[in-house]
Order: structure tokens, then sequence, then C-alpha cells
């Protein structure tokens, strides 16, 4: 393994990205994996999730019949084939990046590897009938598969010694929670599709259902996805707080802002979908917003763990409250600069 890795990078010599065309791969990468759980996600919605009712092949050919429901699986399918190009091209252009980053090669390693391992479990989701254990497992993988993505992108942006550690530990740790609601919430939220009308096939036919708690099973279901969610709601509105008093980084402020804002309009579908019995499109905009969250909260945290050097050197209440306070401009309180008329400005 050692020396074909060596290979590799002597192969790659030739011919070299900069850091900034190594993070558009990056991008892309992020793009398309976030770009196949949603063409997962209608795939299940239009109860398409058996109409090829095996894997690789469907109906025993390397091409789908004529058929709607045949047709959204196995385009599905084919999505799988530009996604796992940009997983791979990611990690290829690891070794031509200059200067050349260990970290970023084994963080980009984990994208194909993760394509190879989701299409694996779509698999024996298919065979499994789309029981619901392994759709809920599917749709985790995909969830893992963009942190590694999420942070490939973010350690991309930045030289490893432009990242710091966030010195207010109450920031940090409360980074690491805020990542762990988020990621309770759509389990739960799995959990209610699993117990919901939208099994993934066709009407008729034989799919495990969640239903321990029998006809009141969905019920139960989304109601506890509910607490999750407003526990998550309100977590996220302490931390902007905090990170408004206690922070000078605009853009982690940026950042928890709009991981506010997601979950509200989150909340606000998922009240609209609960009156009108959870049709279809509104159910497919809730997993949006879901991903959408996912990577708002995933971008956020690292801001707040792992900060651009520059910004740990202002700690305390953000720069523009502090301007106002000293009578600095905020450009000149993001730069350190003093007042004109005191001792430090000479």
């Amino acid at each position: 393994m050692a020396e074909a890795l060596k290979r590799l990078r002597a192969y790659s010599s030739g011919y070299t990205l900069t850091a900034d065309q190594y993070t558009r791969f990056a991008w892309v990468a992020l793009g398309a994996l976030t770009l196949i759980v949603l063409t997962g996600a209608a795939v299940r919605l239009t109860g398409s999730g058996l109409g090829c009712p095996e894997w690789p092949k469907c109906y025993g050919k390397l091409y789908p019949p004529l058929s709607t429901h045949a047709l959204i699986e196995y385009s599905n399918r084919t999505i799988t084939v530009p996604v796992s190009l940009a997983a791979v091209a990611a990690w290829l252009a690891a070794y031509r990046r200059r200067p050349y980053r260990r970290d970023l090669m084994w963080l980009s390693l984990l994208l194909p590897l993760g394509v190879v391992a989701q299409a694996v479990l779509g698999g024996l989701t298919v065979e499994g009938k789309l029981a619901y254990g392994w759709v809920m497992g599917h749709f985790a993988l995909s969830m893992a598969i963009l942190v590694a993505a999420v942070a490939l992108v973010y350690r991309a942006r930045h030289e490893p010694a432009d990242l710091g550690r966030q010195d207010d530990a109450l920031l940090r740790r409360l980074a690491w929670v805020l990542v762990f609601l988020c990621g309770l919430t759509i389990f739960a939220g799995t959990a209610a599709t699993a117990a919901g009308p939208h099994s993934g096939g066709e009407p008729g036919q034989p799919i495990s259902r969640l239903d321990f708690e029998g006809a009141h099973t969905m019920d139960f279901v989304i109601h506890r996805h509910a607490e999750v969610a407003i526990a998550f709601g309100l977590f996220a509105v302490l931390f902007w707080w905090l990170v408004l008093r206690r922070s000078s980084d605009r853009r982690l402020f940026r950042a928890a802002t709009a991981v506010c804002v997601l979950i509200a309009v989150q909340g606000l579908v998922g009240a609209i979908q609960y009156e009108t019995h959870l049709p279809t499109e509104l159910v497919w905009v809730h997993v949006t917003l879901a991903t959408l969250t996912w990577l708002a909260t995933l971008f956020c945290a690292a801001r707040a763990i792992m900060p651009p050097v520059a910004t740990l050197a202002d700690v305390g209440r953000p720069a523009r409250l502090r301007a106002v306070s000293s009578g600095r401009s905020p450009e000149a309180a993001l730069s350190g600069g003093a007042l004109p008329d005191s001792p430090l400005s000479a």
C-alpha cells in the first residue's frame, strides 16, 4: 500500500494544483455528495425504491424497462457514477496539490470509500425490500460522508498553520453539542419517515415499517421528533447568543445565524406538512432543508472548534459592539488598531 502511494505521488508530480484549485475539487465533491442525498430522497418519496427490485441489474438487465418507477430508481443509481468520479477526483487531486498535505489525502480518501460503502448498502437495502432499518442506515451513512466532505472543504481552505484551537472552552464544547443535537434530530426524522406513509415502495408492496406502537407509531415518533427538534432549535439560539457575546469572529456569527434561520424554516415546513398529512413535495423540501441544516451546522462547528488563528487574537464581545463602546470603527477594532489619542497609537 505504501509503495503504491509513493508511485501515485511520483506520477502526479508532473502536474500540480494550487491550494485554491484543490479547494474547488473539494467543493465539487461536497456538492455531488449532497445532490445524491436529495435524489435518493426523491426515489423514496415517489415510491420508486423497488422500481428495480434487484441490484446491480434491473429486472435481469443492465438497463431499466420503460417504467416510471424503474427509470427513477435507475437514474439515481446512474447519478452514482458522476458522484463517484467527483469523490475520486478529490482524492487524486490531493496528490497533485502543492504543497502536498497528508491530512487532505486521508480525508479525501474517505469520500470514494464512503461512496463504495453507500453503493453496497444501497444494494443491501434493495435486497432487503426497503426494510426501515436498511433505509435509515443508508441515510445515516450519507450524513456521515458529508461530515468528511465538509471537513475536507474546511481544511482545504486553510493551511494547518492558519488554524488554531478555540480558546473559549465553552464555545468549543457547545459546538460539539450542537452537532450532536442536529444529528439526533435528523435520526429522529428518519424514524418518523420509517413510520410514515412514504415507505419508498409502490402501494401494495410488502415493506417492513416501524410499528412498535401499532397504529399510533407514526404519531408517537413524529411528536418525539418534534420535541428533539425544538431542543435543537433552542440550543442553537443559545449558541448564537453566546457567539454574539463571546466571539469577534463575524463568519462564525453568520454561520450560527444561518443555522438558526434554517431551523426556523424547517420547523415551519414540518408543521405545515404535518397539518397537510405529509404531502410528497413538502416532505422532499423537509429532507432538503434537513441536509442543508446539517451542512450549516458542520461548518459552524468547524469554525467554532478550529477557527483561523487571526480570529483568536480578539476574544470577548464582537468587534462591532466593542467599537461602539470604545469609539473605534469596526474596521479598527477588527484589525486591533488603537484609538487615535491612545498611548498605544504612537
